[in-house]
């Protein structure tokens, strides 16, 4: 039995009973939704190895290869299984600790996430350092065997759950710019550490800001050499185009699937205009998972900000789009400013073309680094 197949079987199987309410569950806007049976899932994903396909066999995973990994994501998200929380940490620290960290490191952190025990969130951006993130500002000093560090973080992603956060700070006095960073591994629940969510136009709180004030971590909690956290940084941002991308797809063609039936149901499909757009979102997708498998490939570089670019610009026109075939019923929330489906997907696809890096700074990214394109 191949893992595609394996996968299908077993995720049938598991999305009943006690999980049985739980397809569907946590997409864009509604990352609230059923914490704790969502919670409980990443441990059954993670007692029946389904969490980190591609990791080696010593940190639980199954060193599968990217084919079966795509295979996997793909019949994810065919299942409708829930939005996953685990995502952050199997998919950017775990790569990033494989790759940059010590044993004891890899042997402390790895099998929590592994078994789905342990949640984390991403601590880059800042109010003064989003797309330039060379601007980071937080700081952290060392004080006997432990980091103490200051500042604020913000868009911090799933921060009000994570028990971990991985924080770009200032740790060389007088550095600038990518010069004097450090990468460190932070726990979320000890003093100094505070969050608080920022409401979204959806009415729900995936994004966070965080505050350090005087916020404590063992000194050997630092990944990769003091003052080399850019190049650390850059790396997991290398990981955040992965395999999972394939999984989004299936998500984004259930999405476009549900703009057509309201299309139809609406008669908008007979308008030649909307028509054409939405012939173009359909074929659109595909080209988008053509290019998704080219930048798989073992090397890819900064051309994967191609993928980024292309898949944001696209989710955002196709919330334009469902929009626009609602006509007028659109314009109007229901009963207590409940949102629809088609609305939430308008709301919440404003945001694609800001967060995980810009279209600006990605169309920069692919001019100067991958075109070679004076700055």
């Amino acid at each position: 039995m191949s893992l595609r197949e394996e996968a299908r079987a077993w995720l049938e199987e598991s999305l009943t009973g006690e999980f049985a309410g739980a397809r569907g569950l946590g997409g864009p806007g509604r990352e609230h939704e059923a914490y704790e049976l969502r919670r409980a899932w990443e441990r059954h994903l993670g007692a029946h190895g389904w969490t980190c396909l591609g990791w080696p066999r010593r940190y639980g995973g199954r060193a599968a290869s990217l084919d079966d990994q795509v295979a996997f994501h793909e019949e994810y998200a065919r299942a409708g299984a829930p939005a996953r929380l685990g995502l952050i940490g199997e998919g950017l620290i775990g790569p990033t600790l494989l790759d940059f960290g010590t044993d004891e490191q890899k042997d402390r952190f790895l099998p929590p996430i592994q078994r789905g025990e342990e949640l984390w969130c991403q601590g880059y951006s800042e109010p003064e350092a989003g797309s330039d993130l060379a601007n980071v500002q937080t700081r952290a000093r060392l004080d006997g065997g432990d980091w103490v560090i200051t500042g604020q973080k913000v868009w911090t992603s799933f921060a009000q759950w994570a028990d971990w956060c991985f924080v770009l700070c200032r740790t060389e006095e007088g550095s600038r710019r990518h010069h004097g960073l450090s990468y460190l591994l932070v726990p979320m629940r000890g003093p100094g550490v505070e969050v608080r969510p920022i409401v979204q136009l959806t009415g729900t709180s995936e994004f966070n800001e965080v505050f350090f004030d005087g916020a404590r971590t063992a000194a050997g909690n630092l990944l990769g050499a003091p003052g080399d956290g850019w190049r650390v940084a850059m790396a997991t941002l290398g990981y955040e185009r992965g395999v999972s991308t394939l999984g989004q797809q299936i998500g984004f063609a259930r999405e476009l699937d549900a703009v057509v039936a309201t299309a139809k149901r609406t008669g908008a499909i007979d308008d030649p205009v909307l028509r054409d757009r939405l012939v173009r979102s359909w074929l659109e997708l595909r080209v988008m998972r053509l290019n998704a498998l080219r930048m798989l490939r073992p090397g890819a570089g900064p051309e994967v900000s191609i993928a980024k670019l292309y898949w944001s610009e696209w989710h955002r026109r196709l919330g334009e789009l469902a929009q626009a075939v609602q006509g007028r019923a659109g314009l109007v929330a229901g009963a207590g400013g409940e949102l629809g489906d088609l609305q939430r997907l308008y709301l919440f696809s404003r945001a694609d073309t800001i967060y995980a890096g810009s279209s600006e700074i990605q169309r920069n990214v692919i001019a100067e680094r991958t075109l070679g394109l004076p700055r």
